[in-house]
């Protein structure tokens, strides 16, 4: 009886053993498919790297030291129970995790803040802005407030900490001193900063497009218009040519929108019938990243059309999914597009001429395999500059958004030393404020 308990013994250990790891392996798949892994996760540096030397430096950035409130501190679900420590140390530590899911398609602040710190601590980048402490040597002043991540995760906190943004920038002789014009503003969700971006009117503003915006408060000329986030995964070692792709035109999204999206609608009636034209309803919930990522993959041609806003992330997903981009969006303005042709590897056409009955199947069908296979080319050599990463890269989005603000510092300048030319006469300062939209009163109440 002894010998038969002790032989089953071993047995008894094996099978629970087994048991055991079976349940904490069907677990760990439960919860991977629930929260999926962050696609950009960030990263350590395992030794330290020179600093940043910010004479050699393209854009050299005063940033303040805003409480964690304001940044880091919005990563998680309850702000206020952050620690005090201003920053991350990068060099000890990985950097916090940004929320997933759509928070990410917006989520280029976090980017550039992670850079400029960076820089400062040594953690790798490629130095093209680096951090000062001391404003007089700054060519902007970074404001590191998270207002895309504010507006979405902290929405009945948002006006407050607007407010308190407004404040904390009144009392600062930078301020004063340029009246906010060399101030760097990071808004790229289109209803961040929604009730301070009129007093914040003079700063340059980083942004998805305009679509929101009046033209006295931002516009092309004094803002940078940066990539969202994609969505879908890179499309590595793409091998699949034309022939391989057997879709020729491809949509998966909201087909029904407002403001500008009418042109969705009446597309889907003109191309839901053409023979291998995919146009149909989708969103992000169960699989619909997984179906774009697909299907992006197996087509030619993909439309990105004017929604609610002028852009969407569904241009970048485009991109990196070297399906050539048709672009439907009189109003969009394009990232880097004073570097960048878009010419060579989109086809943007009119609204107006979009809608027209047979004008868009034709004009794509009239593209032939070589000018496609040459746009197809050029999709996978300029992906890299709609990359955010951390550690950044050299010309990945991070770098190109600081290389585009540096091209409007001649203009940032001139624009504060003509607000000096009469400011030792008192009577000659004026009260200026841009006119204001009926849009943004209403949303703004």
């Amino acid at each position: 009886m002894a010998a038969s308990a002790s032989y089953r013994s071993p047995l008894v250990c094996f099978f629970s053993l087994a048991a055991a790891l079976f349940f904490a392996s069907w677990y760990l798949l439960l919860d991977s498919a629930a929260a999926p892994p962050a696609r950009h996760p960030p990263l350590r540096s395992p030794t330290p790297t020179t600093k940043c030397d910010p004479a050699k430096a393209l854009l050299r950035v005063y940033m303040y030291d805003l409480p964690p409130e304001f940044h880091f501190g919005l990563l998680n679900s309850n702000p206020a129970t952050t620690t005090t420590a201003p920053w991350p140390d990068l060099l000890t530590h990985a950097a916090p995790a940004y929320p997933g899911g759509l928070n990410l398609q917006h989520s280029i602040e976090y980017w550039l803040t992670l850079d400029l710190l960076a820089s400062e601590q040594g953690a790798p980048t490629p130095c093209t802005a680096a951090r000062v402490r001391d404003p007089a040597r700054a060519d902007v002043v970074f404001v590191p407030f998270f207002a895309s991540l504010s507006f979405n995760r902290h929405s009945k906190d948002d006006r407050a900490l607007q407010r308190r943004l407004l404040d904390f920038l009144a009392a600062r002789p930078e301020w004063r001193r340029s009246g906010g014009r060399d101030h760097v503003v990071l808004a790229h969700h289109p209803n961040g900063m929604l009730h301070a971006r009129y007093r914040l009117w003079p700063c340059l503003f980083v942004l998805c497009d305009f679509g929101r915006y009046p033209h006295s408060v931002a516009n092309v000329d004094k803002d940078v218009v940066a990539p969202y986030l994609h969505m879908v995964d890179n499309f590595f070692n793409d091998t699949a040519g034309y022939n391989d792709r057997p879709t020729l035109i491809y949509f998966q999204g909201a087909i029904y929108r407002k403001d500008g999206g009418f042109i969705r609608q009446e597309l889907y009636y003109l191309l839901k019938d053409e023979k291998d034209v995919h146009f149909s309803f989708g969103s992000v919930a169960g699989n619909g990243i997984e179906q774009s990522t697909r299907g992006m993959r197996a087509s030619k041609f993909c439309l990105n059309i004017a929604g609610d806003t002028p852009s969407s992330n569904r241009l970048f997903d485009s991109i990196v999914s070297h399906c050539v981009p048709v672009i439907i969006s009189d109003e969009i303005e394009l990232p880097f597009e004073d570097v960048i042709d878009y010419s060579k590897f989109c086809i943007i056409v009119r609204g107006a001429d979009a809608v027209k009955k047979d004008f868009l199947i034709n004009l794509i069908k009239g593209i032939s395999q070589e000018e496609w296979t040459s746009m197809w080319n050029k999709l996978k050599e300029v992906e890299r500059h709609f990359e955010y990463q951390y550690p950044s890269q050299p010309d990945d989005a991070v770098q190109m958004i600081w290389k585009t603000i540096a091209r409007k510092v001649p203009s940032i300048r001139l624009k504060i030393n003509r607000l000096r030319r009469f400011s030792r006469f008192e009577a000659n300062k004026t009260n200026e404020s841009p006119a204001r939209s009926s849009w943004l009163q209403s949303q703004a109440r």
